[in-house]
């Protein structure tokens, strides 16, 4: 059989059996997971059922049907109804899903579709070449992975994912997780915290994860996972054959603004005469804000005001991004940013960020509004007040009415803008060195004067969704594939 390319969910493995005194059917628990999973993946899916059901669930049918713009018919004789117009549009093998062996099935087996059956009575019901069985719906997407792999042969590479559920709708919708192999042989699976990790890793090559979603809280410099990313980190810590984008103590100084404040030093030797410095910013560690002497660790640090505080762990905690722009040394004592923190400079940029996205040995960019100039934060401090300016950096900057966030323009390498693009490759690509890793992003501004080209912040996998789909897409499978075919030479 070829790759799987369609799959249809009869009504027996979508609904449950109606309540006895309501005689009513809901969805199967898991039900519509999968068919989000379908639909994420690019997979052609539709949902069959018998003229004799009631209306009550068809009605439930049609909707989650409607909802994800899946086909949805009365299935009586699947020769005639199914297979012409399946086998027009799929040029690939189709699955049909059932949980009971209804009397058409020979019919579409026969005609080279595959029935899969899902084995709710605990017996084998498989008794044909075309038939296989798995035990709950999670095991779809682990069954078609595994036949296509079969299928393309020895260039196909399961790609096992785990990140949040806003993570995955944010890469899938831009069609990044297909469960149909990429032009680069890349399939992509969900690693589900209902199936045992190891039956599911068996058919896995390469794990991709957004650890910097699963951590639930950090203490001591111990980062504490959610349960099935602990499972993940265990089976990869007894197996170190896997090719792990990227793995844990790779992305751990991510996860710490002074510890890539302190890699950022190291941006010095790229610094040759002639050229714009690219640098990371100034900054100080305190610990307690009332218990500091900030006149000496300002200067000491080359920091003048205003500066911007930020809390040294970069992400896992609620806070994390809680961040603040003092402009008195007094105004220090009592500031509501978590402890310890990083002070850092405020630079001068006109409000244009640079957000730049490294993917393997590609390298993008968008541009972005942002925070503004010091003047003009003075005047959002209420005057001569200058109260320090808090907020939290994921969900609103600090601006003025005459700056309107107008949203990114995007831009490839190519583009020809104020900031020197070979000096940020440069840095780009020595970071990608240094820190050993395959996807990850910085955010660059243009100090105003020295146009000094400082990096201010850095993150692993980040969503890169400023950079147009048919080009960004491509390049993030041409680095998972290059990491992974690097990895199998060694």
């Amino acid at each position: 059989m070829g790759v799987v390319k369609g799959v249809i969910l009869d009504e027996s493995v979508l609904l449950t059996e109606g309540d006895v005194d309501r005689n009513v059917s809901s969805l199967q628990p898991g039900a519509e997971s999968l068919i989000r999973t379908l639909f994420l993946s690019r997979i052609h899916t539709g949902i069959a059922y018998g003229g004799s059901l009631p209306d009550e669930n068809v009605s439930i049918l049609k909707r989650i049907a409607s909802l994800y713009s899946l086909d949805c018919f009365i299935l009586n004789n699947p020769v005639s109804e199914v297979i012409p117009g399946w086998s027009n549009t799929n040029d690939g093998s189709n699955i049909y899903l059932a949980s009971n062996k209804k009397d058409f099935l020979p019919k579409l087996s026969g005609n080279n579709w595959l029935i899969v059956l899902l084995n709710v009575g605990g017996e084998s019901l498989c008794d044909t070449a075309n038939m296989l069985q798995i035990e709950n719906l999670e095991e779809l997407p682990l069954t078609i992975c595994h036949l296509n792999k079969r299928s393309v042969g020895t260039n196909a590479a399961t790609v096992g994912y785990i990140m949040k559920p806003s993570r995955v709708e944010d890469f899938a919708k831009r069609g990044a997780f297909p469960l149909c192999p990429t032009q680069n042989g890349l399939m992509f699976m969900p690693l589900s915290s209902k199936l045992p990790l190891s039956s599911q890793l068996k058919d896995v090559d390469i794990v991709l994860h957004k650890a910097t979603d699963e951590i639930l809280f950090i203490e001591d410099n111990k980062l504490t996972f959610t349960q099935n990313m602990q499972a993940l980190q265990r089976y990869l810590d007894q197996d170190q054959d896997f090719c792990v984008i990227d793995p844990l103590s790779n992305i751990y100084p991510l996860l710490d603004r002074l510890e890539i404040q302190q890699v950022l030093l190291g941006l010095v030797e790229l610094n040759t005469e002639g050229r714009y410095l690219i640098r990371g910013a100034n900054f100080l560690k305190v610990d307690n804000f009332d218990k500091f002497d900030f006149v000496t660790g300002l200067a000491e640090s080359r920091l003048s005001f205003p500066c911007i505080v930020k809390p040294k762990v970069a992400c896992g905690v609620s806070d994390a991004h809680k961040m603040a722009i003092v402009f008195r040394v007094g105004d220090f004592k009592n500031l509501n940013v978590p402890l310890p923190a990083i002070i850092q400079e405020y630079v001068d940029h006109s409000s244009t960020l640079y957000k730049f996205y490294v993917l393997g040995e590609n390298i993008f960019y968008a541009v972005k509004k942002s925070i503004p100039n010091a003047d003009i934060l003075m005047k959002l401090s209420k005057g001569d007040d200058l109260k320090p300016l808090v907020f939290d950096s994921l969900k609103s900057l600090p601006t003025s009415d005459s700056i309107k966030d107008s949203g990114a323009s995007d831009h490839s390498m190519r583009s020809n803008v104020s900031i020197d693009l070979e000096l940020v490759t440069d840095a780009a690509n020595w970071l990608r060195r240094k820190l050993h890793l395959t996807i990850f992003g910085f955010d660059v501004v243009i100090q105003e004067g020295t146009h000094d080209h400082v990096i201010v912040d850095v993150n692993y996998l980040p969503s890169f969704k400023e950079v147009p789909d048919d080009i960004s897409i491509p390049a993030f499978w041409e680095a998972i594939r290059s990491k992974f075919d690097c990895r199998m030479s060694k």
